[in-house]
């Protein structure tokens, strides 16, 4: 599968890693890079890269305002490799919208993975769409939900998250099943996010859910009953 990688980051040590890694175990992939934030913008709108790479640590503008910005007209998947290791600036980061976080330094066949596994995810899945519950129902992609006559657009990891939840509507989906079906690993701090980001979209009032419940303990269940 032919892809295209833009690396945003400044540090050319980091680059010739990543592009070594991505020589040796994908070398059908084309690696485009940017040594700054706003460059980096510029090229996702101009370049349409599949899959970003990016620092935090960036010499112009802080990387989280460059993600934060990524999000504002772009679906593109984002994966943010960096120093910060704390957990906080991962949430920061997951918050925002990023897909994967790797922290440096990092093991270049890990980072080569973790971008196969993201390939995967942008593969079309072989989902009905036919589904509806209540006032919701997908419209022709995984991206694109309808609330009544309301369009909501979802990102590409939220669609799927909200699908798997509808098929099981008044049934918990376990977070180790969820987690397989949408990443493929045990990533269940990106199921909470994720779940944060759909509440706000789609609920009345996100602090006080009623279609995305949380199982304590177990994990979360599209709630819709018919009126009898």
């Amino acid at each position: 599968m032919y892809m295209k990688i833009l690396i945003i980051e400044d540090d050319a040590q980091t680059i010739e890693i990543v592009r070594l890694a991505f020589k040796l175990g994908w070398p059908d992939l084309h690696l485009i890079e940017a040594d700054f934030g706003e460059y980096g913008l510029e090229m996702i709108e101009t370049e349409k890269p599949d899959v970003v790479i990016l620092d935090i640590g960036l010499p112009d503008i802080n990387g989280y305002e460059v993600l934060r910005r990524i999000r504002l007209f772009s679906e593109t998947p984002v994966i943010v490799l960096t120093v910060r290791s704390d957990e906080v600036d991962i949430v920061k980061a997951l918050s925002l919208g990023a897909d994967d976080y790797l922290v440096k330094p990092f093991r270049q066949m890990e980072l080569l993975a973790r971008v196969k596994a993201i390939s995967r995810r942008l593969r079309p899945p072989e989902v009905n769409l036919e589904i509806e519950c209540g006032p919701f129902r997908f419209g022709r992609s995984i991206t694109q939900l309808y609330k009544k006559e309301e369009i909501i657009r979802l990102t590409n990891i939220e669609g799927q998250i909200l699908y798997h939840l509808m098929r099981s509507n008044g049934r918990c989906v376990s977070n180790e099943i969820l987690a397989q079906k949408v990443w493929g690993e045990k990533v269940y701090e990106r199921i909470r996010v994720n779940i944060r980001h759909l509440r706000e979209k789609i609920e009345d009032d996100p602090s006080h859910p009623k279609y995305l419940l949380n199982v304590a303990g177990k994990g979360y269940m599209f709630s819709y009953q018919d009126s009898p």
